[in-house]
């Protein structure tokens, strides 16, 4: 176990997520825009088209993490899926194309995407955890986050002057679906690179010590023999993700408010800066005050943010500035410090699996959220954001009262 804040493989998973994230980030603003230009003869149709492609890709693809997570600790090794999902998602951008034929391609190289990433999530924060000692580890995945929103950042901007570029003035979108292809090109570029630095990895084969009975045992599927706090968080996680719909309709609601695609772009960078620039302070804050306070926050600044997307009007949609940045900033309180929790209080032979099961709840909740969210954007544009503004209140309440402020360390690591 590293005793320094930041071990190797930290700094070079941090490398991987920020180039990966300039690929995704070039792309990933602009699906919205995208699907809206090939689906222009069925806009009636765009909101729930939406939620399908988010619904399914992120769902469908997410069972594969608790899956990833089992075979990673069962072969000790974090190494060779995590390159491999990385190369997947690199590749399945490719398939955007073909979407010219239809808007099912965009689906299916979301759902690639997606697949990449349920494949490599799991096993990369299992060896981020056992790379970093616990005094660090908050710190350790917040700098993971914080490169992941760089990376976002960086691509997001690149996507911004493209976007300039190629953008029709009066439309306020771009002229034709080959100004999307030739930024889809571009994006595929970052990624391979990312890939590339994971040759770098060393596994790390030091382990803890076990009783007899433990070392005999494999990795543990079973959540009920898990720690009870961990238990009730994975349900905290299920409540808060069914409000938590893609940040697709955060960008689509910012358009419908009057805002043209290069200035959304603008907004969603600005989301990104706050999340790179803050997710290591609240990372290293949770290891000294502890995570709870932390997470807590968190899902109370959500339910505030999304709230305010729900009210706000065409009269005030300046105020969409400041929303952004306060939704960077709930991204870092939580994405970083959710992981820390989960690794600590995962049985330590499981720990891939833990973070796995953690993954799978979240990416299964986005199937019903985002379908939700779509079915309730067609009938109001502001409704999916104040249901996830209620469903993040209710998360808050049942974390608040059945997840004790401090847990014993020491506990975390028990076998259950």
């Amino acid at each position: 176990m590293n005793k320094t804040p930041f071990h190797r493989n930290v700094i070079i998973t941090g490398i991987t997520s920020f180039f990966t994230d300039v690929s995704s980030e070039m792309v990933y603003p602009l699906l919205q825009a995208f699907v809206t230009m090939i689906m222009a003869a069925h806009t009636a149709f765009l909101g729930p088209a939406l939620g399908v492609i988010e619904g399914i890709s992120e769902s469908t693809a997410s069972l594969l993490k608790v899956f990833s997570g089992y075979y990673s600790d069962k072969l000790a090794n974090r190494k060779i899926p995590a390159m491999a999902g990385y190369a997947l998602s690199a590749m399945a951008k490719l398939l955007l194309l073909a979407a010219g034929v239809g808007w099912w391609f965009v689906l299916l190289a979301r759902f690639f995407d997606r697949v990449g990433k349920g494949v490599r999530s799991a096993p990369r924060d299992a060896l981020i955890a056992e790379s970093t000692s616990e005094e660090y580890r908050g710190r350790a995945f917040g700098l993971q986050r914080s490169m992941d929103f760089a990376g976002a950042f960086c691509g997001v901007l690149l996507c911004y002057f493209l976007v300039r570029h190629y953008i029709d003035p009066v439309a306020g979108t771009l002229k034709s679906i080959g100004a999307f292809f030739r930024i889809f090109i571009i994006s595929v570029i970052p990624a391979f690179i990312g890939v590339a630095v994971l040759l770098f990895l060393r596994e790390n084969h030091a382990k803890p010590p076990l009783a007899a009975n433990q070392a005999r045992r494999g990795p543990d599927f079973d959540v009920r023999k898990y720690d009870k706090n961990l238990q009730v968080f994975f349900l905290v996680q299920l409540l808060f993700t069914l409000g938590n719909s893609s940040n697709q309709f955060l960008l689509l609601r910012s358009m419908d408010l009057g805002f043209s695609l290069s200035t959304v772009i603008l907004m969603y960078m600005l989301f990104n800066l706050t999340s790179a620039a803050l997710g290591t302070f609240f990372g290293s804050l949770s290891d000294r005050i502890g995570r709870k306070a932390v997470l807590a926050t968190g899902y109370g600044l959500y339910g505030i943010v999304y709230g305010a997307f729900g009210f706000v009007t065409h009269q005030s949609n300046r105020f969409l500035w400041g929303f952004w940045a306060l939704y960077g900033i709930f991204y870092a309180l939580t994405e970083g410090v959710e992981k820390a929790f989960v690794a600590e209080l995962a049985p330590t032979r499981s720990k891939a699996t833990a973070l796995g099961f953690s993954h799978t709840i979240v990416g299964i909740c986005l199937l019903p959220a985002s379908l939700i969210a779509g079915a309730l954007f067609a009938v109001s544009p502001a409704a999916p954001f104040l249901f996830g503004s209620a469903m993040s209140l209710l998360a808050l309440g049942v974390m608040v009262t059945r997840i004790p402020s401090s847990i014993p360390a020491r506990r975390a690591h028990a076998a259950k």
